[in-house]
């Protein structure tokens, strides 16, 4: 068990690999069915994200939004990743959004800028909700890997905002949807421990003390209602850890939930892989989660639309 738990940990601290697609999305994306907009411009970059609205509901105000942000080690990816996950949530009648952020292959940053860039555009759609047609009190925030520890970040850890912005408006999602997180970068206690080997390598990549940036701990009261989805096999981020921050979360009153995938490893959620079977049983519990909330409304049409797929 020891021996499994290391290897375990050394695959962690390769920092989160590329994301497995089921086929490698392109970058800069190509999203045709999306409307295109610079929210930043931030070391040289246009930051943009692509906006899917519910067909025939462009108009139509006070929709519900959710913005996921990419996988990628903080170094890589692309927003093309959620294209499909987008599709399928503006099919329900929600604003889906998927955003890009600095990284340290095209940026030369860390996920110090990763996380700033995050909270950057909920605060632009907020600015913007008029424009996009959104209720700006019915944001939900998700991502995968990386892209999941960035979401996890803005709804639990404080700071890290662009000094030039608005901080009047609230850069704090009101819901979160997560897939295979990386939720602790720093030990919790005696139950997750971080070889000492790898802790400098950890500061180097995320650009302050690890522990700052961590959403674990930085849980407190307040936790936007949170679904998590995680695969049991999963070698770059351990199932322990978000077992860990769901039970933490319930001892605070949060509403969280882990969706464990039995034997599934990383970035089994996206299109493509396991004939869709996960990315399926996601999209279904995402849209249950959204219309527990009173988000969306009817029942799932996950089905058709994986069949309007083939």
């Amino acid at each position: 068990m020891r021996l499994l738990f290391v290897k375990t940990l050394h695959h962690l601290f390769l920092w989160l690999p590329l994301v497995a697609f089921g086929a490698t999305p392109s970058y800069p994306p190509q999203l045709p069915d999306a409307r295109e907009y610079v929210y930043k411009k931030a070391s040289g970059s246009d930051l943009k994200l692509w906006v899917f609205q519910p067909q025939g509901q462009a108009k139509r105000k006070g929709k519900p939004a959710i913005v996921l942000f990419f996988g990628g080690g903080w170094r890589s990816g692309t927003p093309a990743q959620f294209e499909k996950q987008c599709e399928y949530l503006a099919s329900r009648g929600m604003v889906a959004v998927t955003a890009d952020y600095r990284v340290s292959s095209r940026q030369k940053t860390q996920a110090t800028a990763c996380v700033e860039d995050a909270k950057s555009a909920v605060r632009w759609m907020r600015q913007n909700s008029s424009k996009l047609g959104i209720d700006p009190k019915k944001i939900a925030v998700g991502g995968g890997s990386a892209g999941g520890h960035v979401a996890a970040a803005i709804g639990t850890v404080k700071g890290f905002e662009a000094e030039e912005e608005d901080l009047g408006i609230s850069s704090k999602p009101d819901a979160l949807v997560l897939f295979n997180p990386a939720v602790a970068l720093s030990d919790i206690g005696r139950r997750f421990v971080i070889p000492e080997e790898k802790k400098v390598a950890m500061q180097a990549r995320v650009g302050t003390e690890p522990k700052k940036l961590s959403p674990y701990h930085h849980l407190s009261t307040g936790l936007p209602p949170t679904i998590i989805f995680h695969g049991t096999r999963d070698d770059a981020v351990p199932f322990l850890t978000v077992r860990l921050f769901e039970k933490r979360a319930r001892e605070l009153d949060a509403d969280c939930r882990l969706v464990s995938f039995p034997e599934k490893p990383h970035g089994f959620f996206n299109w493509g892989r396991f004939a869709n079977e996960p990315f399926r049983k996601s999209m279904l519990e995402t849209d249950l989660f959204l219309s527990k909330l009173g988000w969306l409304k009817g029942e799932p049409t996950i089905e058709n639309f994986i069949k309007a797929q083939n």
